[in-house]
C-alpha cells in the first residue's frame, strides 16, 4: 500500500517539453559548435520533425526518492494512425532489450499508434496510456485490438526504476505534448536518467535533406542513448581523461553494455522491405560513435514512412491497390543520410545533456563541450 500511495504521488510531479528547466541549453548543439558529420544539409530544425508531419512531445518525472525519468512520445502524422496506419521496418542490431509491438511491424510492415520511449520497467504503462488514447480517437469505437509500439532503455543508474514512477497518464501526456518545429533535447522525456558513456545521455535528434537528384527526400532520426564503449566523435576518440577541463568533472566508470533506441522518420515512399533496410543501416551511425552493440546492450531501430502514397488507408487495406514503390537502386542517398544524422543525433544528446545525480554512483556529468572541442581543434564556445 506504502509503494502505491508513493506512486500515485510521484505522478503527479510532471515537466513538459516546452519547458526549458531540463534541457542543457548553456551548450550548442553538435552543428552549432562546428561539428557536422557527413556529406548532405541537415533541414530547417535539424530534427526528425523536418519530416513533414512529424510531431515529438516529452513528458519528463522528477520527484524525491531519485526519480530521474520519463516518457517521449513520436507521432508519424496527425491524422488517425490507427485507420491510416504507415508503414514501417524494423532492425535488432543486439537483442537484450524489450521494445514492445515488434512482431507485428515485422509481420504486416506498419506502425497504427504514437511510438512512445520510456524506461525498462515502465512498457506496460506506456503502453497503457497509447492503448487508451488509441481507443478514444474519433473513428476507433470498434477497436478492439491495439499494437502499441514502446521502446526502452534502462535508466536505473539515475531513476529509481523500481518504483515505477511513468503512470499511463504521462504517456498521454507525453502524446498530447507533441508538437512540430525544435526538439528539445538532452536530460528530458525518456532521457532524462540515461547514461552514454560515462557520461549524461538523453534524446538528440538530427535530419539530412538529399539533393533534388537524389530525390529531394528527408530523412530525420530521435535517439534515446543510454549505451557505452570507446566515445568517438568525428573519428577522434574522446577519453574521459583528456577531458580534464578545470572545474569540469569527469565521467563516472562505464562500459560498453546500455541500449539505444533509434527513430526514423522519412517522406520517401518506402516499401516495408527497404524501410527495414533503412533501419539497418542507422547501426552504422552508431559504430561511428564508438559502440560495438555489446552482449549486454539492446540496440533497436525502427523506420516509417509519411507519404501519404504508400500510406495503409483502409481502403488500401481492403482492396487490391498500387503503391509507389523508390527503387533499390536509388536507396544509397537515403543510407547515407540515415548513417548521418543518427551519428549527429547522438552527439546532440551528449551535448544537450545536463548534470544529473544517480542514485547510487554520485552525479553523472554532462560532457564539456568545450574541452571536447578543444580535444578536436574546434573553437571552443566559452568567453
Amino acid at each position: 500500500m506504502k509503494l502505491t500511495m508513493q506512486i500515485r504521488q510521484l505522478s503527479l510531479v510532471l515537466m513538459f517539453c516546452c519547458g526549458n528547466t531540463l534541457a542543457n541549453d548553456d551548450d550548442p548543439r553538435a552543428r552549432e559548435a562546428g561539428i557536422a558529420p557527413g556529406i548532405y544539409q541537415p533541414g530547417t530544425h535539424n530534427a526528425i520533425t523536418d519530416v513533414s508531419g512529424v510531431q515529438v512531445g516529452h513528458v519528463t518525472i522528477t520527484a524525491e526518492d531519485n526519480v530521474r525519468t520519463g516518457v517521449t512520445a513520436i507521432l508519424p502524422h496527425t491524422g488517425n494512425l490507427y485507420q491510416d496506419k504507415v508503414p514501417a521496418g524494423f532492425s535488432q542490431g543486439n537483442g537484450y532489450g524489450k521494445m514492445m509491438g515488434t512482431t507485428q511491424v515485422i509481420e504486416l510492415g506498419e506502425i497504427e499508434t504514437p511510438i512512445l520511449l520510456t524506461n525498462t520497467l515502465s512498457v506496460p504503462e506506456a503502453a497503457a496510456g497509447v492503448i487508451e488514447w488509441t481507443l478514444a480517437q474519433p473513428g476507433n469505437e470498434a477497436v478492439r485490438s491495439v499494437n502499441a509500439v514502446v521502446g526502452e532503455t534502462n535508466d536505473g543508474r539515475i531513476n529509481n526504476i523500481r518504483l515505477r514512477a511513468v503512470r499511463p497518464q504521462h504517456a498521454l501526456a507525453a502524446i498530447e505534448a507533441a508538437g512540430p518545429g525544435p526538439v528539445e533535447e538532452g536530460s528530458i522525456g525518456a532521457g532524462m536518467g540515461t547514461v552514454s558513456f560515462g557520461w549524461k545521455g538523453g534524446i538528440g535528434t538530427s535530419s539530412r535533406v538529399l539533393p533534388q537528384e537524389a530525390g529531394g527526400f528527408t530523412v530525420g532520426v530521435l535517439v534515446q542513448t543510454n549505451y557505452g564503449g570507446e566515445l568517438t566523435i568525428m573519428g577522434t576518440p574522446v577519453r574521459r581523461q583528456d577531458l580534464q577541463v578545470p572545474g569540469d568533472p569527469l565521467a563516472v566508470a562505464t562500459s560498453p553494455d546500455g541500449s539505444v533506441m533509434i527513430i526514423i522518420a522519412t517522406d520517401a515512399p518506402l516499401s516495408d522491405r527497404n524501410l527495414e533496410r533503412l533501419a539497418a543501416r542507422s547501426f552504422l551511425g552508431i559504430a561511428r560513435t564508438g559502440s560495438v552493440m555489446s552482449n549486454g546492450s539492446g540496440d533497436y531501430a525502427l523506420a516509417f514512412s509519411t507519404a501519404t502514397s504508400v500510406r495503409r488507408t483502409i481502403t488500401r487495406r481492403e482492396q487490391l491497390h498500387t503503391l509507389q514503390d523508390w527503387p533499390n537502386e536509388h536507396m544509397t542517398p537515403l543510407f547515407q543520410s540515415v548513417v548521418e544524422a543518427t551519428e549527429e543525433a547522438v552527439y546532440n544528446a551528449l551535448f544537450k545533456a545536463s548534470n544529473v545525480d544517480g542514485i547510487s554512483a554520485g552525479q553523472y556529468p554532462a560532457i564539456p563541450v568545450d574541452g571536447v572541442l578543444q580535444l578536436l581543434g574546434y573553437p571552443a564556445t566559452g568567453p
